[in-house]
């Protein structure tokens, strides 16, 4: 018997069967170092690069230490960035668990009706899975209890961190009990995520499933260098040319995503889009479609792609090449999966993106090789990137998609004049359209816990990392303090707020 068996492990013939059902044999390097220790009960740090197989790591041996005696209130709580890995997540374990008798998985996350997770969990519960806004709404609600939790998982934690659960993670961590067991997943290992680590866990396993680059060894990486002028053209060529049948193209706008969705759509391409201003419903269609195959490509942000998690991706194209490297990492980790060789490429436009490319190199250590499209001549030229129509180009990408709210209007009362309002203040807040915010999460937000009016609220600028807020100069000292007193959480964003008082 292999050393990399699952049969290896010991595990519970219910377990076991469900594993082979799921066509599981071989464990991956991330599996065998950390399988072994979670069934012992000890704390892990593992760290390995997307598509390693990290969520059986940790939820195998999560199923298989379930109690039967434990009662109504979960035992295993998983926290995950983004709604659609929640989803994944939650499926996943739900095969491993098929064969346990009364094990119950509920996901909750927000975009869905909150009143259906509430039936869900008063139903009694063995696993929850969620965003980190959504389980500090429910645990603020007394809808949800983790006096009985005995193994959290905080599943790409570096993610978490980027789109600001720092404090909803150290929130959720001291209110569940202190010998619970855990288990920290993460493609990269900054120095915040350390540190939670140190505090939350107990003298915990670091294990590397590998290097982070070894998830690169069966991707061909290449950069395709294109007129500005004609880029979106590009994509649509790059793909056809490639003789994919499955594809995926990251953009780093949820406004490009929409413009180049309709481009694409336009040159006889199947694609769809997927980004956070789309309904949960429009989303789940668009995934359902992509992994059946009724989709050809998918464009997305960096922050709606997490939780993508459909086979046979052949290509990975970088539209705009994302600003943090790790997120190139993710990116092109989408492909190459299974033993299956896969390519990614990046366009170029210009000199500037040229060092952005270089900057990306530098930091991975692969040097990308040059792509020479073919046929750029006979493209047309573009005009000026405008805002999409408000008919989206295929009714696949979100026909119940809501109206892209970017607080360039200012919310009911903004418009009233400084005379009837008085002197206004600004308050920053450290989130944006990055984190998928909108002017309607904002505004609920401070009615909920800063208990300010609606006719109160001012203008609301979202930029990319945070979000200004028109706020009566009187009163924002009351409404941080009503604020902080709450917790300042709702629609899985965190309001952190500091306060630059501006005379307006």
């Amino acid at each position: 018997m292999s050393e990399k068996s699952f049969a290896s492990l010991g595990l519970s013939a219910q377990l076991m069967r469900a594993v082979e059902d799921a066509g599981y044999s071989e464990m991956t390097d991330i599996q065998a170092e950390a399988i072994p220790h979670i069934l012992d009960g000890e704390d892990v740090i593992g760290q390995s690069s997307t598509g390693t197989g990290k969520t059986a790591a940790f939820g195998i041996p999560g199923i298989e230490r379930l109690r039967d005696d434990a009662g109504e209130d979960p035992q295993m709580l998983v926290l995950c960035p983004t709604r659609e890995l929640a989803m994944q997540v939650s499926d996943e374990l739900r095969k491993f668990a098929k064969y346990k008798e009364g094990v119950r998985i509920v996901s909750v996350y927000g975009g869905q009706n909150i009143e259906n997770q509430i039936r869900a969990l008063k139903n009694g519960v063995s696993v929850v899975v969620g965003t980190p806004g959504r389980i500090i709404d429910h645990l603020h609600r007394h809808t949800l209890s983790l006096k009985s939790v005995r193994y959290v998982v905080l599943d790409e934690a570096d993610e978490m961190l980027n789109m600001g659960f720092l404090d909803d993670i150290r929130y959720i961590l001291s209110a569940s009990p202190r010998e619970r067991q855990t288990a920290l997943f993460s493609a990269t290992m900054p120095a915040p995520i350390l540190r939670i680590s140190q505090r939350f866990q107990r003298e915990p396993h670091h294990i590397k499933g590998d290097d982070g680059q070894t998830a690169f060894d069966l991707i061909d990486q290449y950069y395709c260098e294109v007129p500005k002028s004609k880029k979106s053209g590009c994509a649509g060529l790059l793909f056809k040319q490639s003789g994919a049948k499955r594809g995926l193209i990251f953009c780093n706008t949820k406004v490009m995503v929409d413009i180049l969705t309709r481009r694409l759509c336009e040159m006889g391409i199947n694609a769809c889009a997927i980004h956070g201003d789309m309904r949960q419903g429009a989303r789940t269609q668009v995934m359902s479609g992509f992994k059946s195959g009724k989709v050809d490509l998918l464009v997305a942000t960096d922050v709606a792609a997490r939780g993508i998690d459909a086979s046979d991706v052949e290509i990975i194209i970088n539209y705009d090449i994302p600003e943090d490297v790790d997120y190139y990492v993710h990116r092109i980790g989408r492909t190459g999966r299974a033993g299956k060789q896969g390519a990614s490429y990046t366009l170029v436009a210009g000199s500037g993106e040229f060092f952005d490319m270089a900057n990306v190199q530098q930091a991975t250590g692969v040097q990308m090789k040059e792509f020479e499209l073919q046929g750029i001549d006979e493209l047309p030229e573009e005009k000026k990137a405008a805002a999409p129509d408000k008919k989206p180009a295929r009714s696949g990408s979100g026909d119940s998609r809501r109206k892209s709210d970017r607080g360039d209007k200012p919310a009911r009362g903004g418009e009233r004049t400084k005379r009837e309002k008085g002197p206004l203040a600004t308050l920053t807040v450290d989130v944006g359209t990055e984190h998928d915010v909108q002017a309607s999460h904002v505004i609920e937000a401070l009615q909920k816990f800063g208990k300010v009016r609606r006719e109160d609220i001012g203008k609301i600028n979202i930029e990319a990392q945070q979000t200004k807020i028109a706020l009566p100069a009187s009163k924002i000292d009351n409404i941080l303090a009503a604020m902080r007193d709450s917790g300042a959480t709702v629609n899985d964003f965190l309001v952190d707020c500091a306060v630059v008082k501006e005379a307006e």
